[in-house]
């Protein structure tokens, strides 16, 4: 598996005012998204910032180095009393 973290990105058409309000929004998503992926990861705000400026893609094994996923998992167990017939 392969995980991308990047800014917030919106598109938007309108009168130049909507463009404002819709700038300031995204901002404010950033800003918040930024903080809680340091709260999680244990990173600075201002690595995530640098970390989120560019698509940036992980392999699995770079999630949990990074602090994105807690592990990899690879294969799903079957339910040990399922019986067949």
């Amino acid at each position: 598996s392969r995980v991308m973290i990047h800014q917030p990105l919106g598109g938007f058409q309108g009168q130049a005012s909507d463009f404002e309000i819709h700038a300031r929004e995204i901002l404010t998503v950033r800003s918040r998204l930024n903080r809680l992926l340091a709260a999680h990861t244990g990173k600075k705000e201002s690595v995530i910032e640098n970390d989120t400026e560019r698509d940036n893609f992980m392999s699995a094994e770079e999630s949990v180095e990074y602090g994105l996923i807690d592990e990899v998992l690879t294969s799903r167990n079957e339910p040990k009393d399922q019986e067949e017939g």
